[in-house]
């Protein structure tokens, strides 16, 4: 059982809420960690046919014959249930009595929003850090990319091209009916191939939207679908009018930097090492970091990107109790010049010094300009910075 960063949180928030809601994508490690931290607590799967027939049809006998607390996993399958929570949960008025986890963030948080406000803590859990991995990660950041950081990659030692195609099989062929009736599955498994090929890069959906033979609310729907599932996320621009001439695009990335590979094509290190994909997906795998620490210490995430119009830019902006923290993401193994002039375009607007670099070579150093990191070390800002 590898630990996760998210188990103090959890247990601290059961003991002052009386509902914590645990969201993520499928395979994250949700009902691995909540069956881990809570042993004697029962256990209720509603993709069990049985249990979920039983919570639909007759939900206040449901949660009557099994009591609390007690944990009920993929909750989105039975949204019925959600005002017997509620009712459960002002009558017996006290912490502690259920666990909920679901694969569908949209789903979930709006039965959750709408029923237990007020009554529940809401966590994400995403697939493994590298600070979670710690000396048993990947050798190197390539290996980091293409395996990505799925729980049974690691505990089971499944080859990715094994695992990856079946993964979005299973997510296109289930999960997204869940969300959209989308009828044409091919042509959204070719939307998300075409996603992946837009990885670290702005988002334009009239341009997705034309390539995947989609029109432009189409493409946005479906970008929802990813949403949803805990598959990619926006990354907005920094908001600070530092220069009225920015790009207000977000940019897209992937919750997870293997499955982007599996969705390239990428079955192998050498094909990602030539790969001209190789640097939106590094940048991807540092942005994904990033997100992973603040969501499994459940805070919101603070990051965004700058890029004014003539093509300046720096890959990440920190907003860190109370400062502005830019860093920039380079791929490159050799420090050179080039991986500073983003910081300076930057600082010299917002009249500061200062930042981080964070590249895919292994010496740290320090320069008045910024402190460079290693890849694995990229989390390191948010202590730096606190």
């Amino acid at each position: 059982m590898i630990t996760r960063t998210l188990s103090d949180k959890i247990s601290g928030l059961f003991t002052k809420f009386p509902v914590v809601a645990l969201l993520g994508p499928r395979q994250s490690g949700k009902t691995t960690l909540l069956r881990h931290l809570y042993p004697d607590i029962p256990y209720l799967s509603l993709e069990n046919p049985d249990v979920r027939r039983f919570a639909v049809e007759d939900p206040r006998r449901f949660l009557a014959t099994h009591g609390h607390p007690c944990i009920i996993d993929e909750a989105q399958h039975a949204p019925e249930l959600f005002s017997y929570l509620q009712q459960v949960v002002d009558e017996t008025d006290r912490p502690g009595l259920y666990l909920i986890s679901g694969s569908q963030h949209f789903l979930l948080s709006e039965r959750v929003s709408q029923t237990l406000a007020g009554r529940v803590a809401v966590l994400n859990l995403l697939p493994l850090s590298l600070e979670e991995l710690g000396e048993d990660g990947p050798p190197d950041a390539d290996a980091a990319m293409l395996r990505g950081f799925y729980p049974r990659l690691y505990g089971n030692a499944i080859d990715p091209s094994d695992f990856y195609p079946s993964y979005i099989a299973t997510y296109v062929e289930r999960d997204v009916r869940l969300v959209k009736n989308i009828t044409d599955l091919s042509a959204f498994q070719r939307f998300m191939r075409l996603c992946a090929g837009r990885a670290g890069g702005l988002l334009n959906l009239s341009q997705l939207g034309n390539d995947c033979g989609i029109t432009h609310n189409t493409a946005a729907a479906w970008l929802s679908v990813l949403e949803a599932g805990f598959i990619a996320f926006p990354l907005p621009p920094f908001h600070a009018n530092y220069n009225k001439r920015v790009i207000k695009s977000p940019k897209l990335y992937f919750y997870d930097t293997g499955l982007a590979c599996s969705l390239l094509g990428i079955e192998n290190t050498r094909q990602l090492a030539t790969h001209p994909m190789r640097g939106h997906l590094f940048e991807n795998l540092i942005v994904s970091e990033l997100f992973k620490y603040r969501l499994h210490r459940g805070k919101r995430p603070n990051c965004y990107f700058w890029r004014d119009k003539t093509g300046n830019e720096v890959d990440c902006i920190i907003e860190q109790a109370g400062r502005v923290v830019p860093v920039e993401i380079k791929a490159g193994q050799t420090i050179n010049a080039d991986f500073l002039k983003g910081l300076a375009v930057f600082n010299a607007i917002r009249g500061e010094t200062g930042g981080y670099v964070v590249y895919g070579g292994e010496p740290e150093q320090r320069r008045a300009e910024a402190t460079i990191l290693r890849w694995r070390d990229c989390t390191r800002i948010f202590a730096d910075t606190q």
